[in-house]
């Protein structure tokens, strides 16, 4: 690996969104590295943003309705054509969810490791909130803080970087279509291909969770109509 290829995907959400962007841009690399947004079918005030921000802090803008009739999400189309692109120049893959934020150090320091652990496929930053308390997805991180470790429970895609040896050999065109979001199951074929994912604990990220799907947080506070939504419109389906 030689380079950080860098995605985040986003429908509207646009104000966290940016508080994604302007934390990637203020990351400190060592490495070649690029950074691309794709957006998912937002409104075209929410679209005109992303352009509007492409252009100051410089990254690349993939508009989906260019390339794809599907509706959203699209976070299969993502994976795939983001992964084409990571081995072609032989490069490991940031994900960085539009709801979270990073520290200067995150992205760097999550390759770095990737490098020295054992037989890396998959590793991440715990997501912690705006006190520093390890918050969903990562619950069972909890009782763990301040360490880096070998785990078998999956890697959410809110800040996990994958690295190329994994991507060439577990291909993203198997995954099931029918599913909204993979994360569990790419999690599972880096250890069912012998490799390791590890969880650092003490590298976090700030994690708004469901800031990029708010009909989530009806998990929460309505979950019979959560868990309608998710059932009757065949939604989320991990």
């Amino acid at each position: 690996m030689e380079k950080i290829h860098i995605i985040t995907p986003v429908k509207d959400s646009i104000d966290l969104t940016l508080q994604t962007i302007r934390s990637i841009s203020a990351s400190s690399f060592t490495l070649p590295h690029n950074y691309t947004i794709y957006n998912d079918f937002s409104t075209a005030e929410n679209t005109l943003r992303l352009k509007n921000a492409s252009k100051e802090y410089g990254f690349t803008l993939i508009n989906l309705p260019d390339i794809t009739q599907h509706p959203s999400p699209n976070y299969l189309l993502v994976l795939q054509t983001a992964q084409k692109k990571a081995l072609s120049e032989n490069a490991a893959l940031c994900l960085v969810e539009s709801d979270v934020i990073v520290k200067p150090e995150t992205i760097q320091s999550l390759f770095d490791q990737s490098v020295q652990l054992p037989d890396c496929g998959m590793i991440a930053s715990v997501t912690v909130d705006a006190n520093g308390e390890i918050n969903y997805p990562y619950s069972y991180a909890k009782g763990k803080e301040n360490t880096s470790f070998e785990t078998r429970k999956r890697l959410s895609f809110c800040c996990t970087l994958m690295t190329w040896q994994f991507l060439n050999t577990f291909s993203f065109e198997s995954l099931d279509q029918t599913k909204s979001w993979h994360d569990v199951t790419i999690s599972r074929q880096s250890l069912k291909h012998g490799f390791k994912n590890y969880l650092l604990t003490n590298l976090p990220v700030v994690h708004q969770p469901h800031g990029s799907r708010p009909w989530k947080q009806l998990k929460y506070t309505h979950p019979l109509k959560y868990y309608w939504l998710k059932l009757r419109l065949k939604r989320d389906k991990i």
